[in-house]
Order: C-alpha cells, then sequence, then structure tokens
C-alpha cells in the first residue's frame, strides 16, 4: 500500500513523515495557496523535509498543453528529486501527459471523475491517476465502484498505472476504496491519524500501562 499526504503545510508533513510509513507529498494549486507563501520557498521545504527518494506531486496550472509542458519543465529544473507532475484530465491534459511521458517525466493525472478519463490519461503514460472519490459521491457517482471501474479498465488494457485515490471525507471511503483494489491513498493529517483511532485499542493500552502501574509504580519498563 502506497500511502500519500495531500498537504503543503510544513509542520503537518514533519510530523507525518516522523511517524508514518508515507511514500511522499501530494500538492495542488489549492493546497499551496492556502498557506501563503511563495510558491518555490513551499515546495523546496516540502522537498527538504521528506528527501530527494519519496515522492513529491506538484500540479501544473495551465491550460494548454505546451504551456503545461513548459511549466512541468520549469518544476522538473527548479525541484528535483523524485517528482511527479500532475497534470489535470482535460484534452490537453492528456496532450501534455502523452508529450511528458516521451519525454521521461513522472506524471499523475489529477482531478478524475470517471473511468473513461482515467483510461484515457493511464493510455497516455500517466504513472498515477488520481481519481476524486468524495467528489464523486457528491454527484451521486459511486467513488468506490469508480474506483473498481478504473481497476478493471487498466487490467483488461494491461496496463501499469496505479491508482492514486483522493479527495476522502471519513475513514471509511479509505477502507472501502483499499477494499476495491486502489494501490495508493493521499489524505490530509487528520484523516490518516484517524485510521488508527479506536477506543478499544486507547482502552487496552490504558489499561496495560495502569496495572504495570499498580505493581511497579511507574509508567516505564525501562527503570533509571
Amino acid at each position: 500500500m502506497i500511502y500519500m499526504l495531500d498537504t503543503a503545510n510544513l509542520e503537518d508533513i514533519r510530523q507525518v513523515n516522523d511517524r508514518y510509513p508515507i511514500a511522499g507529498v501530494t500538492t495542488n494549486p489549492t493546497i499551496i495557496a492556502a498557506e501563503k507563501r511563495p510558491f518555490l520557498d513551499i515546495v523546496r521545504d516540502i522537498r527538504e523535509i521528506i528527501g530527494e527518494e519519496k515522492m513529491l506531486h506538484v500540479q501544473v496550472l495551465a491550460r494548454r498543453a505546451e504551456d503545461m509542458i513548459e511549466e512541468a519543465l520549469y518544476l522538473k529544473s527548479q525541484i528535483g528529486g523524485n517528482l511527479y507532475i500532475k497534470v489535470p484530465v482535460i484534452p490537453e491534459g492528456i496532450k501534455a501527459i502523452r508529450k511528458l511521458s516521451e519525454m521521461g517525466i513522472n506524471t499523475t493525472a489529477t482531478a478524475c471523475c470517471s473511468a473513461p478519463q482515467a483510461l484515457m490519461a493511464a493510455t497516455a503514460g500517466a504513472k498515477f491517476v488520481a481519481p476524486y472519490i468524495n467528489r464523486a459521491d457528491d454527484t451521486n457517482v459511486d467513488g468506490v465502484a469508480l474506483v473498481e471501474d478504473i481497476q478493471k479498465l487498466f487490467a483488461i488494457s494491461k496496463l501499469d498505472t496505479k491508482v492514486l485515490a483522493a479527495s476522502f471525507k471519513n475513514v471509511r471511503q479509505v477502507h472501502e476504496v483499499t477494499l476495491a483494489g486502489a494501490e495508493s491513498i493521499t489524505i490530509q493529517k487528520d484523516l490518516m491519524d484517524r485510521l488508527l483511532k479506536n477506543a478499544l485499542t486507547d482502552w487496552s493500552v490504558n489499561r496495560f500501562i495502569e496495572d504495570w502501574k499498580s505493581v511497579y509504580g511507574t509508567e516505564r519498563l525501562i527503570q533509571d
């Protein structure tokens, strides 16, 4: 399973990178803009925190393929490391994905809300396709079924593209899309924390400590 953190908040990235087995960080223009700092400073700081080997997904802003490619090359020259260029699945985006793939630049097809979009992007050469789960649900499209359909199409066409499921609101959605076969997910810190949250687990840990403390008078296994 590939876990990605979906944020540009440096403190969240530091905490999650230290705590959980994440493979990298995903961003988008909205996430970047929320930090209200110079764009390149943000992505370079993220790269410094996660290192060169972990994935960093950064999105282009242009609408024309030629401009998307120019932005992608600029990002590649300015950021470095294991970089993935996020490109929306509009017609010009598919063109850009195809051209960038021919140039050996890794791409992630984003803003994907249908299986045909995902198949076209994967055929064009995208390494990841990011279906928006909660946004699909909000438009009366079953986000989990969307992932299942995409996986079936990839299998039929023998495509190596991975599904990077995105846009979640709760743990249940995450659980269901992983059961549906998504190889990777990208979520925010609070939701990643909630994947491990369970009242019975907390109760068990507290019980272990209290029972130990009642005999040994300390909450530590190693005595000073």
